[in-house]
């Protein structure tokens, strides 16, 4: 049997049943994430046997960078600047505060826990887990019971956080790759501010200015269609980083610089254009998940050793949660809601994507960064899943009757 096509029918007839089925799982504690992973389990090596892809297959370079580059475009895109304004301390605080602190303990542990990677690896390793991800805990950001500043700030905070995450990433990849190969570390730094940062900002300010021209001269003229109105994001995503990389700049600076623009730029309806383009990145989200539980769960779970678990086990609790509470310090916030506000921030998405990109790199510490990260996410997938419904209802009541006593 042809294995591409195999492939391929694994992952349409897949798709097909949970289209029909995920509506009804949406109302149960069971996350996507979880459905996705446990499915590429049971047909990877793991189970089935069915998806025999290495992780730094082209194909998956390529659709994880695609992914990626739809996530940025479309969180910042769709991240709502009145909420944000409206509830700014939070997700202020958890972005400018909590997010670098995150990345120097993650950096401080990771030395110390892993004592033969480089510098450069161990701050990879700590800016790779730092991204949340909304989608896995979505249970607690669209729950009503939950007070309003706290999903918001959740919401915004994963949505900003990994194109922030984004340059850091690569400066320390261009240190990383450079150190192997000889290379002076200072003057890496400098060029890649200069070329694919610069880059990357005038391309994605350039491109979604003339997709923000083109819509409003559809929309003027009576030429939209909403048939071809789920287009537009998708395209305008893909072209930012495209052009961006043939140039020789950042196409996830892009993105997520074009996203952002367009949210400036765009006319109010463009909450439908984002909402159009939802199916494109659910399907290749899906894809990721999958293959992140038929490809990397393998050799992660094969060769785990007790510094990648304690590692994983403190990304997800001390790393994350001692600078969150700290950062929530004097916001007259209880003990219990700036644990909750620590507890989630689970990682998905971005952090596969990140570590997919860095493998290619073909770093000493590879392995090792692909195993940590992947042990991370999946407990992140597991846990986050399993507390986000019931400890959202207890958050949410305990909220209001404190809110209740002051009033």
């Amino acid at each position: 049997m042809n294995e591409a096509y195999g492939a391929l029918a694994v992952f349409a007839l897949f798709a097909l049943v949970f289209s029909v089925v995920a509506p009804r799982l949406q109302r149960t504690w069971i996350s996507e994430a979880i459905v996705f992973t446990l499915f590429g389990a049971l047909v990877g090596p793991l189970g089935a046997g069915w998806l025999k892809l290495s992780p730094t297959a082209e194909t998956i370079r390529v659709l994880a960078e695609l992914t990626l580059a739809l996530v940025l475009f479309s969180d910042a895109a769709g991240a709502n600047l009145n909420i944000l304004r409206r509830f700014s301390k939070l997700p202020v605080r958890l972005l400018g505060v909590a997010l670098p602190l995150i990345i120097l303990l993650g950096y401080g542990l990771a030395r110390w826990i892993f004592p033969g990677l480089s510098a450069f690896e161990a701050a990879l390793l700590a800016v790779m887990l730092a991204p949340t991800d909304a989608a896995l805990g979505n249970a607690v950001i669209t729950n009503p019971v939950v007070p309003e500043r706290f999903r918001e700030g959740l919401n915004v905070e994963s949505g900003l956080n990994d194109g922030i995450c984004v340059p850091i990433l690569f400066v320390f990849l261009t240190l990383a790759e450079g150190t192997t190969e000889g290379h002076r570390p200072g003057m890496l730094t400098v060029i890649y501010l200069v070329e694919e940062i610069g880059i990357g900002v005038a391309v994605g300010v350039l491109v979604t200015g003339v997709a923000v021209a083109l819509l409003r001269l559809a929309r003027k003229r009576g030429w939209h269609s909403e048939v071809w109105e789920q287009l537009p994001v998708v395209a305008t995503a893909f072209a930012c980083f495209a052009t961006a990389q043939a140039l020789g700049g950042s196409g996830f600076i892009a993105s997520f610089v074009g996203g952002l623009f367009f949210n400036a730029r765009i006319f109010a309806s463009h909450e439908r254009l984002l909402e159009s383009a939802e199916g494109v990145g659910k399907a290749f989200s899906l894809i990721t998940w999958v293959v992140f539980g038929a490809v990397v769960l393998d050799p992660t779970l094969r060769r785990l050793t007790w510094q990648v678990a304690l590692y994983g086990v403190l990304s997800l609790t001390v790393i994350r949660m001692a600078p969150v509470f700290f950062s929530l310090a004097g916001m007259g916030l209880r003990t219990e809601a700036k644990l909750f506000t620590g507890w989630f921030g689970p990682r998905g998405l971005a952090s596969i994507v990140f570590v997919v990109i860095v493998l290619n790199a073909h770093l000493p510490g590879g392995d090792v960064l692909l195993h940590v990260v992947a042990f991370t996410v999946l407990l992140s997938v597991l846990f986050h899943g399993l507390t986000a419904v019931p400890w959202a209802a207890r958050f949410g009541r305990r909220e209001e009757a404190a809110a209740s006593r002051v009033r």
